[in-house]
């Protein structure tokens, strides 16, 4: 007698072969993932408002990318990214995009306020998605600590936003910096004293007392995040003035100091420093109110980082300048082709100085006797583009985790130094403390808020 299989076990066997049938792409795919041959970029872009606008537009230039889902908190945002990308699947929260697009997407941007990078960049990290993540990397040190390892141990692709980094002017300064043109370096002066940045990022008054109810098209509890609840009020903290706030950003030198120090960093192999200081606006470094609030129109931060083959000495000092304070005198006179690069770093060696004007090419300024020097044979290179190609089983990123996170942890100890002005930090980095000064180990790392938290992490 022929033994028919019963309807349960016939059932049971349909939805295992459908489940197999729907798998196979997929592990066919995440086969050729990991020996880099996957040949289209599937890209889900989380935040698409402001600089997301911009990230939005460089990854869709990209022959090989496919925006297949969109991510903002506010709607009219999204609205706008879904019509330039038809198709691609629209969320306000980017959890449950990445509950519905686990399976279905191999890439993120992350092009948000600073306090929710950590939390969405680690989590792509885990479902094992290369991330592309806007600068400063996270909005504290600790975070920055841990996302650097996640990246590493996990094996993405990963590349942070400093897209200048690519410019054939910060990369021709690094080949210079490490051929030794201008001697041995003994110093390194870094400002950004942009025209317009005070009004624009700055401001100058206390919390609003009150807020208002958030429009319909904003979901401002997603927009809060991990960082304390504050009632919306319209032109204070979105879309962009929220850099100014402690809560939510890491002002000027947390902002643009990732670009500046990019090329220096890089060029002269620097590790963690020894120690950071800082001097701060005097106005606010008197007013309790708005040091518990907000950052400070101007900053001078110097830090002393240990030496290398490539410096005078056996530390080297690097300093940073920005609203109020500018690098002394005599080193703006060094430069003499006109006025000073209000955004520049300027190295200065024992034969002579290398100026690296922001988003420009570098200049050399003998002042001894400087090696023969070329320019260096580079190809033009899209930074967004590179991580794509990375991510497709390309090159290296030029601005990966493992080398750009400890330079944005040298950045944001800088801001942990401008929290507590005047005070020198010796800072123990195998340890994360300051082994000179205990309270400031406390604006290393943040407290999330409830619901927001990274459980077994932060």
């Amino acid at each position: 007698m022929e033994n028919k299989p019963s309807q349960d076990s016939r059932r049971e066997f349909l939805v295992k072969a459908a489940t197999v049938a729907m798998a196979a792409p997929l592990l066919l795919r995440e086969s050729a993932q990991a020996s880099g041959r996957i040949s289209k970029l599937r890209h889900a872009c989380i935040g698409v408002g402001g600089m997301g606008w911009g990230d939005l537009n460089q990854f869709k230039k990209h022959p090989d990318v496919e925006i297949v889902a969109l991510c903002d908190v506010d709607e009219n945002n999204l609205k706008r990214a879904a019509e330039l990308v038809p198709g691609a699947r629209t969320y306000t929260d980017w959890r449950e995009m990445f509950r519905m697009e686990a399976n279905a997407i191999d890439s993120v941007n992350v092009t948000v306020p600073d306090h929710n990078h950590f939390p969405i960049a680690y989590q792509a990290i885990r479902l094992k998605k290369h991330v592309y993540c806007q600068k400063p990397m996270c909005h504290d040190v600790a975070e920055v600590r841990e996302l650097t390892k996640a990246a590493v141990k996990a094996g993405v692709i990963t590349q942070l936003g400093t897209q200048v980094a690519s410019s054939l002017g910060d990369r021709t300064a690094v080949q210079w910096i490490k051929q030794g043109i201008i001697g041995k370096v003994k110093h390194a002066y870094l400002c950004s004293n942009r025209p317009g940045a005070v009004a624009k990022y700055r401001l100058v008054g206390p919390r609003p007392a009150q807020g208002q109810e958030a429009p319909a098209h904003l979901h401002w509890d997603n927009w809060i995040g991990t960082a304390p609840v504050r009632p919306y009020a319209p032109d204070i903290y979105h879309p962009s003035i929220w850099r100014t706030w402690q809560d939510f950003g890491t002002g000027w030198s947390g902002d643009i100091g990732c670009h500046i120090f990019d090329a220096v960093w890089k060029g002269l192999g620097l590790q963690a420093p020894l120690s950071v200081q800082a001097e701060v606006q005097k106005s606010w470094e008197e007013s309790t109110e708005r040091r518990a609030d907000t950052w400070p129109q101007g900053n001078h931060i110097s830090w002393i980082f240990p030496g290398n083959e490539l410096t005078e000495s056996d530390t080297l000092p690097v300093e940073w300048f920005d609203g109020e304070f500018y690098p002394p005198q005599p080193i703006r006179d060094l430069y003499t082709g006109g006025e000073y690069p209000a955004e520049s770093a300027m190295l200065i060696g024992t034969e002579g100085a290398l100026l690296v004007p922001h988003q420009k090419m570098p200049v050399i300024i003998p002042t001894g006797n400087v090696k023969a020097y070329n320019n260096p044979v580079l190809n033009e290179r899209n930074h967004y583009h590179h991580f794509v190609d990375a991510c497709l089983g390309g090159e290296k990123t030029e601005s990966h985790f493992a080398q750009s996170g400890p330079m944005t942890e040298a950045v944001l100890l800088g801001t942990v130094a401008i929290r507590v002005p005047g005070q020198l930090l010796k800072w123990n980095s195998a340890q994360m403390k300051f082994s000179n000064y205990p309270a400031a180990d406390k604006y290393l790392r943040r407290s999330y808020r409830k619901g927001w938290e990274v459980k077994g992490v932060l």
